[in-house]
């Protein structure tokens, strides 16, 4: 074999290597810090819940008052993992959850991500979506795809903390 094969063999070789070496770094990167979840995106990709008008079952009487279908939550309670006995109240449309600082509900475990999943406010119900993370978010032990409706006193898991929500 000349030189040159020689050469231009080991120079391709050694180009193969640090593209690995810089594809295993930017993986590290991702997994250990996350990726910079915004919030635009994340709320355009939000579910879509569209109910029709609800006629009053008692249209000659208006001082009757119609309660609302969904769950009463007023406030997640951590029943298992670091934080137990942790109380968050649900005052706000939107609750991140995750091992970043900005999160609501922050986790310090290694088995979240950094954007784990969000509990969302629609029509009176609470929704839980995933936010594509590695070990995913379990909602009474079955495994979140798209986001689920919560009930009261229902367990949801994500890495070793449990939490419910209450009224």
């Amino acid at each position: 074999m000349s030189e040159l094969a020689l050469f231009i063999v080991r120079t391709g070789f050694l180009a193969v290597i640090w593209i690995f070496v810089f594809s295993i770094i930017s993986v590290i990167r991702a997994d250990l810090f996350g990726q910079k979840v915004v919030s635009r995106v994340a709320e355009a990709n939000a579910p879509k819940v569209v109910s029709a008008p609800v006629a009053p079952s008692n249209p000659g009487n208006q001082s009757l008052v119609m309660q609302p279908s969904g769950s009463l939550a007023t406030k997640l309670v951590v029943i298992d993992g670091p934080k137990t006995g942790s109380v968050i109240k649900l005052d706000q449309r939107e609750l991140t959850i995750g091992r970043s600082e900005d999160s609501d509900l922050i986790i310090d475990d290694e088995y979240a991500s950094t954007h784990h999943a969000k509990l969302i406010l629609i029509n009176n119900d609470w929704l839980i979506q995933d936010l594509n993370s590695t070990n995913g978010t379990y909602l009474d032990g079955a495994r979140v795809g798209t986001p689920a409706v919560v009930k009261l006193n229902t367990s949801v898991r994500i890495g070793k903390t449990v939490f419910e929500l209450r009224a």
